[in-house]
């Protein structure tokens, strides 16, 4: 037996497995490790940007930023620190405090706190600076014009009444943009909640329900995938000054850090990601046992399914494989949509069928991951309530043990060809890759 640590909440799980079953442990790519602080990695990208000028080239004194930062479902991208950096440089270009604007782009996610963004920007920028919520459901938006596929751009007025925006984010896999950061800044990050469905519903064929989804919309993929390329074309309308993205580690420190022009730079990000986090593997198996990396990616359900459980997916076998993911989720569900979704259908063509003429994120997240609980077993292991899970295919379980003996039952082998993720919320596996 192997004895194996998967970080839940703010603490850790431990639990014992046969190691001879275990195929692989598929974690990020070891890099080399650096002599650079986070800081000087941060300092070092804003001063030499991708495919853009330097900011004392953009921005001069006397004019307004907006620096839009994300929730604390992002917190890992290191937001604080960046921001910190980031306003020194302004400072010496001649930028006024009064000209300082925070939006924290939470898309359709809940708004933030006052503690939220102690812990985004830091107590003293919160004492120091303006600071908001963009809200979706508000009617403060302008209409900044239409993209190819028909897509009303309403951006946050606040946001496009300043000089300047500058985006910071981090950069991950994501199961419907293919990467996060760059471009998510805007959209969903500013966008109203129009913008945002209308994008989102790219994600289905036209036709019917039951037409299915376009395959392209999918972790790791930007050429072909609509969702993506809508966003860019809409990122495009809020005429971005520049970008500052990280990319962390295991430990959730910066590895590198990239900065720059809005799509240059962030594609330069998300190659990065290609390396570090995605793994390569050469057979699937009957098993994945995966953490979400605990606090604050397993904050929720929400965040959980849509980062772990599509990052996790690919190791298993297509219908007959278990994938296990270990998640504390403390805030439950983390929207009121995606528990609405997954108590009020008996089945995933009623959901399909009230989708696609009652689009909203939360549903859709919840529909996605509803969907893949079709396409393998999939078992969590929270502190949810079971009950709420009775009308999807996802099996509860409290403890790990209890979900490899289920596990066990449901592929009928005493022995599973197995692989471990202990970062599954960052490390996505594909035998593509």
């Amino acid at each position: 037996m192997a004895k194996y640590t998967f970080a839940y909440g703010n603490g850790t799980v431990d639990f014992d497995y046969p190691e001879e079953e275990v195929i692989k442990v598929l974690e990020p790519a070891e890099l080399e490790k650096s002599t650079k602080t986070e800081e000087e990695i941060i300092r070092e990208a804003i001063e030499n940007p991708i495919g853009s000028p330097k900011l004392e080239e953009i921005i001069k004194p006397g004019q307004s930023v907006c620096i839009v930062v994300p929730d604390v479902t992002r917190l890992w991208a290191r937001p604080s620190v960046i921001v910190h950096i980031l306003v020194e440089k302004l400072e010496k270009i001649g930028v006024k405090d009064e000209d300082i604007l925070f939006i924290s782009g939470v898309g359709t996610h809940r708004l933030q706190e006052e503690e939220d963004f102690e812990n985004l920007i830091g107590k003293d920028y919160c004492a120091r600076f303006k600071h908001q919520n963009h809200y979706c459901d508000s009617d403060d938006f302008v209409t900044c014009g239409t993209t190819s596929r028909g897509n009303v751009v309403e951006l946050n007025k606040f946001a496009m009444e300043c000089d300047h925006r500058i985006l910071v984010g981090g950069i991950v896999f994501h199961f419907l943009a293919g990467f996060g950061g760059g471009r998510k800044m805007v959209l969903p990050g500013i966008s109203s909640r129009n913008t945002i469905n209308f994008n989102h519903k790219l994600y289905f064929k036209p036709g019917p329900a039951g037409s299915g989804a376009v395959e392209s919309c999918a972790n790791g993929i930007t050429d072909g995938n609509p969702c993506h390329e809508d966003m860019v074309e809409t990122a495009r309308f809020a005429n971005i000054s520049f970008i500052v993205n990280s990319v962390v580690d295991r430990t959730n420190t910066i590895a590198a850090c990239f900065a720059g022009d809005l799509e240059k730079a962030h594609k330069e990000g998300y190659e990065f990601v290609k390396k570090l986090d995605g793994v390569k593997i050469n057979e699937k198996a009957d098993l994945v046992i995966a953490s979400a990396c605990g606090y604050p990616k397993d904050i929720n359900f929400y965040q959980t399914g849509a980062k772990s459980l599509f990052n996790a997916i690919g190791a298993a076998k297509p219908n007959e494989g278990v994938v296990i993911i270990v998640s504390q989720c403390s805030e439950g569900w983390g929207n009121p949509d995606t528990e609405k979704f997954a108590m009020e259908f008996d089945n995933m063509l009623d959901r399909e069928i009230f989708l696609r003429d009652n689009f909203g994120i939360g549903r859709y997240v919840g529909y996605r991951i509803f969907e893949a609980a079709t396409q393998v077993h999939f078992i969590i292991v929270s502190d949810m309530e079971p009950e709420g899970f009775a009308k999807t295919d996802i099996i509860p379980c409290r403890t790990i043990e209890e979900a490899i003996a289920k596990a066990h039952e449901i592929t009928g082998k005493e022995k599973m060809s197995t692989y471990i993720m202990p970062f599954a919320a960052n490390t996505m596996a594909s035998t593509d890759l």
